[in-house]
């Protein structure tokens, strides 16, 4: 998952011919399921999401997220998530009960504007519960449901396998291989590309009600 929206580029002053080019910006509305919150980080968060994070076993699994990781890394995420910018969310993950926070998942805008790509991270206390797999459908209803994308992109380092069945289960299929740069071990790896298409989502929409977003 990509963790730092600040360093998503900022728009330039463009002509009303870019303008018309540019990815429109959404909403991005807080999703329910049966169990879960999706939200927008807020401060009450960062004492929690600095705990998480701050995992060796979390950063390297993701492109930008730093280790160690503090309070201060913390309250730069929760702040740039509240920007928005381009189309792009960031949503903590928490219980519907009693609102602890399990981790952070997003969608951002691919360049074309007609895609999307999805990252999340759950906090390790909290791994095998299908926590993520629940938010993943919880993105993509909504995504496809919302905007007139045609696919949703993802990647995966490939020695994560728990992170590959989450895609699997939601659909997306193996597009095939290549390299990103991880921060926080500040090398490049191996990782698998997935994609859920349009088509394939539509085929999809029986998923079960406790895992489908109603956005409120």
């Amino acid at each position: 998952m990509r963790h730092d929206p600040e360093s998503e580029p900022k728009s330039e002053p463009c002509s009303s011919a870019d303008s018309l080019e540019r990815p429109p910006a959404f909403d991005c509305p807080i999703l329910l399921t049966e169990s879960l919150v999706l939200r927008p980080p807020h401060a009450e968060d960062i004492d929690a999401i600095a705990i998480l994070a701050d995992n060796p076993a979390i950063a390297t699994m993701v492109s930008r997220i730093p280790h160690p990781y503090g309070r201060g890394d913390a309250e730069t995420f929760v702040r740039a998530s509240a920007k928005r910018g381009n189309g792009n969310c960031v949503y903590a993950i928490t219980d519907a009960e009693t609102g602890q926070l399990y981790g952070c998942c997003s969608l951002e805008t691919g360049k074309d504007g007609r895609s999307l790509e999805l990252g999340y991270w759950i906090g390790e206390p909290f791994w095998r519960r299908g926590i993520a797999t629940q938010a993943v459908h919880a993105l993509v209803d909504m995504a496809f449901r919302t905007r007139e994308i045609e696919h949703i992109d993802a990647r995966c380092r490939v020695i994560n396998p728990a992170s590959r069945r989450v895609l699997q289960k939601s659909g997306f299929q193996f597009q095939g291989s290549g390299m990103i740069d991880i921060l926080s071990i500040n090398a490049s790896v191996a990782v698998e590309w997935f994609r859920l298409d349009r088509k394939t989502w539509i085929s999809l929409i029986g998923w079960s009600n406790d895992t489908r977003a109603r956005a409120s």
